[in-house]
């Protein structure tokens, strides 16, 4: 009997494992984008002396303005790209090594079925109230 169920959908073992392709093309993207924006804020940096701040001032030469703007669609692009996965039914949990976790329904309980980017099939769950860390392959609650 299920104890706890979720807002958002819980999946099944097969359900998941469906949505690896897409989930992988998604988060292979991100974390992309994501290496091109660290390297673009490296590159302001050097042009500026300062990380991080990508608004557009009056002060600021013409080509950083550009390199602002441009980096701030970039940032916006990922957030967007991130929501692909919740609308898919993912949670975000680690955006750098682009872990996501499902609610998950093995062996009539409610876990978080947990993916990695590179594994080829989600294989691995947790409790609710664990993380990354305390993952079991999914075989053992099986057995």
């Amino acid at each position: 009997m299920l104890s706890f169920v979720p807002s958002q959908q819980v999946f099944s073992l097969e359900e998941v494992n469906a949505l690896v392709p897409e989930l992988s093309r998604i988060v292979g993207a991100q974390l992309e984008m994501r290496g091109r924006i660290e390297s673009m804020l490296d590159e302001l940096a050097e042009a500026t002396g300062a990380r991080g701040d990508v608004t557009p001032r009056d002060g600021d030469a013409p080509e950083i303005r550009a390199q602002k703007r441009e980096i701030a669609r970039a940032i916006d692009a990922y957030h967007r790209g991130w929501s692909e996965v919740e609308a898919m039914g993912g949670v975000l949990k680690d955006p750098r090594e682009g872990l996501v976790d499902f609610y998950g329904n093995v062996a009539g309980r409610i876990v978080w079925l947990c993916w990695k980017m590179g594994e080829p099939r989600v294989a691995h769950y947790h409790r609710l109230d664990e993380g990354f860390s305390a993952r079991k392959r999914i075989h053992e609650m099986l057995n």
